[in-house]
């Protein structure tokens, strides 16, 4: 088993070696994903599935059974951020093919249909639109609202599916009847290191946290950085310095007075004009908050808020705070949750029951069908860097995991 996943672990990444100095660029509806995909259907075909690809262009590959009740599902993606690793997506998918072919082996036969899905289209990096593919089967793409979208070269989400072949207009035929599924679980490397701080194997998830994004708008006024006094400026820039601080202080408080934790991230910046005989007149700060305590995120934005009202007496300039984003975070299906608990530990591995700060696939899916999220551990807790590493001995205490899950759910 572990070199049928070091090798199809390069394959799905399009690559003879996984040390990848520059790391990995499979973007949504590029033909890098696109052959990603491919990769994926001949694996699953070689194990003896049958693959469809919906009008979303995910891909789906079934293990029929006699019963034709609903499917036992599992899956992620293989799309990446520019310059990721090929863990993240990756694993959840090498890992899910792993366990049916560890299970076709082993002579089980499912009662009920067991499906791997390769969603399309999972990272935000080319549009900052993410989660294109499983929005899209779950029923949650909002066309009108994404159509338009450009990348960084202006081409529109609805240019870069039409370009991969597909119909704009039937994307929405992608949607299945919640009668297709009975769960839906997904394996992710953790992107953290909780995991391993706990001196545990592997995490069963609880939520998702989803984010509060903010945009701060600080305008002052632009002078000569030789001839205007210090005590007559309004420099945005000096009014921004103390946020960003504050925003970091302020979550690292709050996480430790609270159960549950919670960060946020003065995350984007913009300086106008940015020349540097010019005092900042206006400066842009983009904020991202995530907790799956929803009253946290709430009261963090609130903090920000007064803390911005303060800074715009303090410094004479005018702040205003936008939400872009305000998205209650998914609470994942506890009975599914506690099965792959259950399943690992039944293997004799450790489990730690915790919360994903990130966004999955998952996170859709649970919108329509019981859904679960398996963490492995990564290295250091890196990932969205070329350095991102999980082990083979790690893929395949996973591939077992899910062996184990699928194999529970589907025996008569």
């Amino acid at each position: 088993m572990n070199e049928w996943l070091d090798k199809y672990l390069k394959a799905l990444n399009l690559t003879d070696s996984m040390n990848q100095a520059e790391g990995f660029c499979r973007l949504g509806y590029t033909e890098e994903e696109w052959r990603a995909i491919d990769v994926f259907v001949s694996i699953a075909e070689d194990i003896g599935l049958k693959v469809r690809r919906d009008e979303a262009g995910n891909a789906i590959a079934r293990w029929e059974s006699e019963n034709s009740s609903p499917a036992v599902a599992t899956g992620s993606h293989v799309d990446t951020v520019k310059g990721g690793g090929g863990y993240d997506g990756v694993a959840g998918v090498l890992c899910g093919l792993a366990a049916v072919k560890k299970l076709k082996e082993e002579g089980f036969e499912p009662a009920s249909p067991i499906e791997v899905i390769c969603f399309a289209s999972e990272e935000s990096s080319r549009f900052g639109v993410s989660t294109i593919g499983s929005k899209a089967m779950s029923g949650l793409l909002n066309k009108s609202e994404v159509e338009d979208v450009t990348d960084e070269d202006g081409i529109t989400i609805r240019q870069a599916v039409e370009g991969m072949g597909l119909s704009w207009e039937a994307i929405e035929k992608a949607e299945r009847p919640e009668s297709a599924l009975k769960s839906f679980i997904e394996l992710h490397i953790e992107q953290g290191t909780r995991i391993e701080d706990a001196g545990a194997d592997f995490g069963a998830v609880t939520a998702v946290a989803c984010p509060i994004r903010l945009k701060v708008i600080i305008n002052g006024q632009m002078g000569h950085t030789g001839t205007a006094p210090m005590g007559k400026r309004k420099d945005a820039f000096v009014a921004a310095a103390p946020l960003v601080s504050f925003i970091s202080e302020t979550a690292l408080s709050l996480s430790a007075s609270n159960a549950v934790p919670i960060v946020a991230t003065a995350s984007t910046f913009e300086l106008k004009p940015n020349a540097m005989n010019v005092i900042p007149g206006t400066v842009g700060l983009g904020v991202d908050i995530r907790s799956v305590e929803d009253s946290l995120k709430k009261e963090m934005e609130e903090l920000i808020r007064e803390k911005c009202l303060q800074l715009s007496e303090s410094f004479g300039v005018k702040i205003e705070v936008k939400t872009l984003v305000h998205n209650p975070s998914v609470q994942l299906d506890e009975a599914v949750m506690r099965k792959l608990q259950q399943s690992g530990e039944t293997l004799g591995y450790k489990a730690l029951v915790l919360e994903s700060g990130a966004g999955h696939d998952v996170m859709n899916m649970a919108a329509k069908w019981p859904s679960g999220l398996l963490f492995i551990p990564c290295k250091n807790g890196l990932s969205h860097h070329p350095e991102e590493f999980a082990s083979i001995e790690d893929l395949r205490m996973g591939t077992e995991i899910i062996a184990q899950y699928l194999k529970n759910e589907t025996s008569i």
